[in-house]
């Protein structure tokens, strides 16, 4: 984990150098906000990262003397029965397939994404439900 932030908080130091350069050398507006947007996802991840492990603490990859046994546990919940994720799916596609055909069907997708997004994050909040994990 510490290995993983200090990678990207280095890119986003390197993208945020390189978008200066790249500006003070007449670069085009679409690549400087190109290079811009780059360094602010860089740097977003190297927080996530940063901020999970002061949160969690030393983690058996911080170790240099580990053993791949040392990560073994539970990686968390995945649901073996879930039809969510194609209706997610269908709705992704038809509305990446909307902005060939028209913005109708869309409209008429994102409804269904959002829908199904819903679905498939609160599939398992139902009443009754949580009790076949």
């Amino acid at each position: 984990m510490k290995s993983g932030y200090r990678l990207f908080i280095g890119l986003a130091l390197f993208y945020g150098l390189l978008d200066i350069v790249y500006w003070k050398l007449g670069g085009d507006p679409l690549g400087i906000t190109a290079i811009a947007l780059s360094t602010g996802f860089a740097a977003t991840v190297g927080f996530y990262l940063w901020f999970n492990n002061k949160r969690m603490g030393q983690q058996p990859s911080d170790n240099e003397d580990g053993e791949i046994s040392d990560l073994a546990g539970e990686l968390g919940f995945f649901s073996p029965h879930s039809w969510w994720p194609l209706p997610v799916a269908l709705s992704a596609c038809a509305m990446g397939l909307g902005l060939l055909i028209g913005w109708w069907l869309t409209v008429i997708a994102v409804g269904s994404l959002f829908i199904s997004i819903i679905g498939f994050t609160l599939e398992y909040e139902k009443p009754g439900v949580a009790d076949h994990r």
